[in-house]
């Protein structure tokens, strides 16, 4: 059975998430949100007020706060983000908003080589 962990459209969270499994938020989020690992997936209608790490970040409702993502960040047209968006790779789709700063890192563990 491959089920992940989520929040439903109906349900307010406020406080701390810690999920060590594929985590989804259809619902409202205010707080810090840490999915280590893992996809942390924001549905379309969701609303997030939160610092976020995860492994991948996929956004496809509204998002107001810092994003932290090890591996990337899939911004979908429906999205909205207000505030800070951080990965080694970063990926916007067309009609998305996007209102703050977007910066590329380098992944984690990546040797770099002395010359």
């Amino acid at each position: 059975m491959s089920m992940s962990a989520g929040i439903g459209k109906s349900i307010r969270i406020k406080g701390e998430i810690v999920a060590r499994e594929p985590f989804l938020i259809s619902g409202y989020v205010d707080g810090t949100i840490d999915v280590d690992g893992h996809t942390l997936t924001v549905a379309e209608g969701a609303t997030v007020a939160a610092t976020v790490t995860a492994d991948t970040i996929v956004i496809q409702g509204n998002v107001k706060g810092e994003l932290w993502a090890t591996t990337r960040i899939v911004v979908i047209a429906t999205a909205s983000i207000e505030g800070g968006i951080s990965a080694p790779a970063i990926s916007v789709s067309e009609g998305a908003a996007i209102n703050g700063r977007m910066e590329t890192t380098q992944r984690k563990g990546t040797l770099s080589l002395a010359s």
